[in-house]
């Protein structure tokens, strides 16, 4: 470009940013002639000093040209950003996105700015590709899981059924327990599998629910019936609680929910050594012919530190490595419950602190039968936190169940010891190994010597050796006994 004697300091640095921008700048007059370009211009379209005194639909042949020599009146002219293609010297083209528009302070000229967008257009079309090679990776890798879960069940279902039959006949105690394992590890098996197809499925989104009316306070009495003996068998307490507001029937996936509730509670029930397990169910909203239900699963269990909480919903995640040595587990089960949740219009969430325990709550929208509705079409519904949950906001009670010597921790530890020795004499050693467990954890902040014991008790429980039990039970009772009360 070039500026005269006349031009202005201002028009002159106009001209100089124009020259040297990185983007394509043609300058020409009302008839199309190009009467100026800068040098990214002369040297992207390869005609160099020759490119002046050519005519600006050369550049752009598919989308200008001439109208009755006034082709500038047809063009939409601004800032608008377009698409074109622009021919080099060679007649070969390149994309470009381009902006015409008339030369403030220039009478008749206009100027064009065009960008070379030949690398933008290559890494959307990569882009592009990688999404599809990607959404084609997910489905083949879907489809292989599928597969081979519903192979794996086959041989399960084979050892289960066999294990079943010689439990039948089998009369034998020490063989009994060996097929109690195998029957419990080909249930835990089913449950790994389950969980893995559902990711699937939610992972793929093919997870369709499947809404159908029944009744909530049977569901949960069905939920109750698959959880109260696990939990009792633990000693601890099992509350249930459904306020009167939940309407008798509402259309939902009954499935999905139990399978929400009973993970929520096998975690709670497999995290808790002392103390008590509840559930709640209130209604929250009622908004057009649906109800807001919450759900929250309080236990006292281990609890779980803050910054480890936001793992718990990750798919294959867990707070630690020695979770899963030691209580088992996949990491999707809070996953498969969080995408359940969220498929049903709600969404879940935790509180908990190490050693006093968590309340899982979630809440979902499902629709009520039209004789089922109580009051007006929107009605929000005040709800006030029930008294056990408002009580682990003081957590001074659980927190001396773990803490030697208080009065509730040695209560806890003679309970324990008293259920252990009576599982014992009735030959119950699973029994008795959980609650040599619960007594280990019991006694974590103990003197040497107390500790000692009770890992003492606790190998003498896992090779079922009577006389090592008693002995060791004996002197753990021993020296509870001259710690005060």
């Amino acid at each position: 470009m070039r500026c005269s004697e006349d031009e202005t300091m201002e028009e002159v640095l106009e001209l100089f940013s124009m020259e040297y921008a990185l983007e394509m700048i043609l300058v020409f007059d009302g008839s199309g002639r190009i009467t100026s370009a800068n040098q990214a211009a002369k040297r992207q379209l390869e005609y160099g000093e020759e490119l002046c005194g050519r005519f600006v639909w050369d550049i752009f042949p598919a989308e200008l040209g001439v109208v009755e020599a006034q082709f500038i009146k047809e063009y939409p002219f601004g800032m608008t950003v377009r698409d074109m293609s622009a021919y080099r010297k060679n007649r070969t083209c390149f994309p470009c996105q381009v902006r015409m528009l008339e030369w403030e302070g220039h009478s008749g000229f206009y100027l064009c700015m065009a960008y070379d967008s030949t690398e933008r257009d290559f890494l959307e079309k990569r882009a592009a590709q990688a999404e599809t090679d990607a959404d084609a990776a997910l489905k083949v890798k879907s489809e292989f899981v599928a597969n081979v879960t519903h192979e794996l069940r086959t041989p399960v279902n084979g050892i289960l059924g066999n294990t079943r039959e010689l439990m039948e006949i089998e009369d034998e105690e020490k063989k009994m327990k060996l097929l109690r394992l195998v029957e419990r590890g080909c249930n835990d098996m089913h449950a790994i599998i389950n969980n893995i197809l559902d990711f699937s499925k939610l992972d793929a989104g093919k997870f369709v629910l499947e809404p159908r009316p029944f009744n909530v306070r049977s569901m949960i009495d069905y939920v109750r019936a698959n959880h109260a003996n696990k939990i009792t068998e633990k000693g601890l307490e099992f509350f249930i609680t459904v306020s009167p507001e939940v309407p008798e029937e509402i259309i939902g996936d009954e499935l999905r929910i139990v399978q929400i509730l009973n993970n929520l509670l096998s975690n709670a029930t497999k995290f808790t050594s002392v103390g008590k397990i509840t559930l709640e169910v209130v209604k929250t909203a009622q908004m057009n012919g649906r109800v807001e239900l919450f759900f929250l699963v309080v236990d006292t269990g281990i609890g779980i530190e803050k910054a480890d909480q936001d793992k718990l919903f990750k798919s294959f995640s867990q707070v630690d490595a020695s979770i899963s040595r030691k209580y088992g587990g996949t990491g999707l089960g809070l996953n498969i419950c969080k995408q359940l949740v969220e498929l049903m219009g709600g969404n879940i969430r935790v509180e908990s602190q190490p050693g006093t325990g968590s309340i899982f709550s979630f809440y979902i929208w499902v629709d009520v039968p039209g004789e089922e509705l109580v009051g007006t079409q929107e009605q929000p519904v005040e709800y006030e936190m029930p008294q056990f949950v408002r009580s682990l906001s003081d957590l001074e009670e659980n927190q001396k169940i773990w803490r030697y010597g208080e009065k509730e921790n040695l209560d806890e530890i003679r309970k324990n010891l008293s259920k252990l020795i009576l599982s014992v004499e009735m030959d119950n050693w699973e029994k008795a190994e959980m609650f040599s467990e619960t007594l280990r954890e019991l006694t974590k902040e103990a003197p040497g010597e107390v500790k000692s014991a009770a890992l003492r008790l606790k190998m003498a429980v896992q090779k079922a050796d009577y006389d090592k039990v008693v002995a060791a039970h004996e002197k753990l009772a021993a020296q509870l006994s001259t710690v005060g009360d």
